[in-house]
């Protein structure tokens, strides 16, 4: 009996051990995740800082998810600079079932009609063909892929920029405001 009854004191001292290591563990990585996250978001926003200041073009990344999404619902930039801007799908969902592009819009374009022309243009990338609505915009893309455009800010003014996937208007939408 004295054996069993050490053993089970041994066996539960060394499992509280390893659930307490596990949790210490776990902690670890998370506030390591969240650190380099933080870095990361500096870091590109002193790079972007710098870019602007060495020349007229400004990085600018947004990110579409699989909850129908972009990060940012609006973009500031200045007249006269070129932007370079990087969608990134931070979802998993494949192009065909959840496809992201950027589009960036006329100052005056009836969303709800562009994306209901945008819906029959498929094989476009869902870019409507011989409209002059669109001002730039980036290649459809899935989970986990990036696309770029590089284009000219247009004059100052606010322009919508919008996901013209299937339905995705609605929800994906911003305003990209030119000072």
């Amino acid at each position: 009996m004295k054996n069993l009854s050490k053993f089970v004191l041994i066996f539960g001292a060394m499992a509280m051990i390893a659930c307490g290591e596990k949790k210490e563990k776990e902690t670890e990585e998370k506030t390591t995740i969240g650190n380099t996250s933080t870095e990361e978001t500096t870091q590109t926003k002193e790079a972007d800082s710098q870019d602007a200041a060495d020349s007229d073009i400004v990085e600018i990344t947004i990110e579409g998810n699989d909850q129908m999404r972009f990060n940012k619902d609006e973009i500031r930039v200045k007249a006269g600079q070129t932007v370079r801007l990087t969608l990134k799908h931070v979802g998993q969902m494949d192009k065909a079932a959840m496809g992201h592009n950027w589009v960036l819009l006329t100052q005056g374009t009836d969303i709800p009609e562009f994306g209901g022309a945008a819906v029959s243009a498929k094989d476009n990338d869902y870019i409507p063909e011989n409209t002059d609505n669109v001002i730039a915009h980036t290649k459809m893309i899935g989970g986990g892929e990036t696309a770029t455009v590089e284009f000219e800010v247009p004059e100052k003014g606010t322009y919508d920029f919008i996901c013209s996937f299937p339905g995705h208007y609605s929800l994906m939408k911003g305003k990209f405001i030119v000072e």
